[in-house]
């Protein structure tokens, strides 16, 4: 199968039909050695890791880009001013500091971590959505990667 087309349908599959749209027209793929997907970039910038279990370990830039998907937005979980400095260190998320949580969000997906519409983190979901709006206390998201943890790496 052609490898873009693999990606295309792997990312409508996961965040929701058309997400797909949204893919830059240039990216090179990494291969290992047994001729699998390892990486996808955008020139020089990872957009996501393909995962053994099928799914995609996307990076903020790329979060960022996909953003401008309305389903993509129900991936997604909106923080409050007071955490977002912690959540940039890589600090997780708890429930109690999240303002709006799309519905598609299940265990073990991965998230993006929105504030003032622009992705500070991507992490994976410890609560499915209708978890994470009930609580007020407990981790809802284990941040993997963030803004200042990019910026340190380069």
């Amino acid at each position: 199968m052609d490898p873009v087309v693999k990606i295309r349908h792997t990312l409508d599959a996961l965040f929701g039909n058309g997400t797909s749209r949204h893919l830059p027209k240039d990216i090179r793929f990494e291969f290992s050695k047994k001729k699998r997907i390892r990486h996808v970039y955008d020139g020089d910038k990872l957009l996501c890791t393909l995962r053994i279990d099928g799914g995609l370990a996307i990076t903020v830039y790329f979060a960022q880009i996909l953003l401008k998907s309305k389903k993509f937005r129900e991936n997604c979980i909106q923080v409050d001013a007071d955490s977002k400095p912690f959540i940039e260190e890589g600090n997780s998320v708890f429930c109690k500091h999240v303002k709006r949580c799309g519905k598609n969000i299940l265990i073990s997906d991965d998230v993006p971590v929105l504030f003032r519409n622009k992705v500070i983190a991507v992490g994976r979901a410890v609560l499915s959505s209708p978890m994470i709006i009930s609580q007020e206390r407990g981790v809802a998201i284990k941040v993997r990667d963030s803004l200042k943890n990019r910026s340190k790496t380069r």
